[in-house]
């Protein structure tokens, strides 16, 4: 089992992806633990994903198309929003 720890402003720490079949329990700040699939986890990821690239001009596959403008590597995050019943 997975456990994680939500932040204070919503969030957990995740800059990859975890198996679909584990099981991930996120203790929140309210003091309640939930246990969720590692799919689900992995699907909040991709849409925290596809946000931050579309907030930044992203493609999908986190690459900019304007020429001649260098891009830092910062095209993935790290911090993934979460909230109770989320499993549900």
């Amino acid at each position: 089992m997975i456990n994680l720890q939500q932040r204070h402003d919503g969030f957990i720490r995740m800059d990859r992806h975890f198996p679909q079949s584990a099981s991930v329990s996120i203790t929140f700040t309210d003091g309640t633990t939930e246990v969720i699939t590692g799919a689900r986890i992995n699907k909040a990821y991709d849409d925290a994903l596809a946000v931050f690239r579309e907030k930044n001009g992203l493609d999908a596959k986190g690459f900019t198309r304007i020429a001649k403008k260098r891009v830092l590597d910062n095209n993935k995050i790290d911090f993934v929003p979460v909230h109770p019943g989320m499993g549900q």
